[in-house]
């Protein structure tokens, strides 16, 4: 009887330490999210690609002033399904910027008009100058709708192959 007790008890006590080891071990949410961004990081590093900028959302929007003959970022969105195809000039300030993915340039700009949704226009654009985040930049391009790059990149308005400037 004593033997059975032991074979019983040895493996129960087993699992028991283990099942208590393993809820030691686990990371919190945080620490998880930031363990794969920092995996996906370097994932995106080791092909080659380079890191995207970590944008801005305290850059100041006042005072940007409508380009001459141009439209503003709501505008655009308002008007997007007849301005498709067509080219369109923008003043606003970049908020984020990525070089070099796809062969392309990819910066986010706002100029504060629009909410939530349509105020962040992306555009792409081969020029070699780049705007810094922060900083007004002038663009035209072609207004290319519903764009779907998989794995979630999928964009209603996009402002394809521009022209920028910096001002």
């Amino acid at each position: 009887m004593s033997v059975l007790k032991s074979t019983i008890a040895n493996p129960l006590a087993l699992a028991v330490l283990m099942a208590l080891a393993g809820c030691a071990r686990k990371e919190p949410a945080a620490d998880a999210a930031q363990s794969a961004d920092a995996a996906a990081a370097a994932a995106i590093a080791a092909k080659g690609h380079p890191l995207p900028s970590a944008g801005k959302s305290d850059v100041s929007l006042i005072g940007i002033a409508k380009a001459d003959g141009g439209k503003t970022i709501q505008e655009i969105f308002d008007e997007k399904a007849a301005l498709a195809g067509s080219k369109v000039t923008v003043r606003g300030k970049a908020v984020k910027v990525n070089a070099g993915i796809m062969g392309k340039n990819w910066v986010h700009v706002r100029d504060g008009s629009g909410a939530n949704g349509d105020n962040d226009l992306t555009v792409t654009t081969t020029s070699p100058s780049l705007p810094d985040v922060g900083d007004t930049v002038l663009v035209t391009g072609t207004v290319a709708l519903d764009q779907d790059f998989g794995m979630g990149y999928q964009y209603v308005v996009l402002l394809q192959d521009a022209e920028l400037t910096l001002e």
